[in-house]
């Protein structure tokens, strides 16, 4: 993967403030040239720096619950774990990490009942020795 500069740290974060900017604004913030952004933008997606372009959409169009789950596993249980924690339609992230914890999930649910449904439906899950959870507020 291409190290990134200066510049390119720039158009990520301006990015990440409006991505769908066309690029000729996008040289207008960083100044430089619109063929300079062009290149950079180009080479950023060729080499997996930046995957793609999604929408941000204003927290209250949404009432969903969402969460961080913290997972500790039992042993050599962990590819079982992951393989029941796949099949919730609730998981929309899941990573292996270092340190008092094994696994670090991100959920999703419609209302706070149905989040405590599937916290329960985790918790049952063989393997797992203890948890805990945190509910996101708000993204600063």
């Amino acid at each position: 993967m291409h190290l990134l500069d200066d510049l390119d740290r720039r158009l990520i974060a301006a990015l990440r403030e409006d991505g769908r900017a066309p690029v000729s604004k996008l040289a207008t913030i960083l100044g430089v040239s619109r063929a300079t952004v062009q290149t950079r933008l180009d080479r950023l997606m060729d080499t997996g720096a930046v995957l793609g372009f999604t929408i941000r959409a204003r927290e209250n169009v949404t009432e969903a619950v969402q969460a961080v789950m913290l997972i500790e596993v039992n042993g050599r249980s962990t590819t079982q774990v992951i393989r029941a924690l796949r099949g919730l339609p609730e998981l929309h992230s899941l990573h292996s990490t270092n340190g008092k914890w094994d696994l670090v999930a991100q959920l999703a649910a419609d209302n706070l009942p149905h989040f405590d449904r599937v916290l329960r439906e985790v918790r049952e899950i063989q393997g797992i020795t203890n948890s805990e959870t945190s509910i996101l507020l708000s993204q600063v």
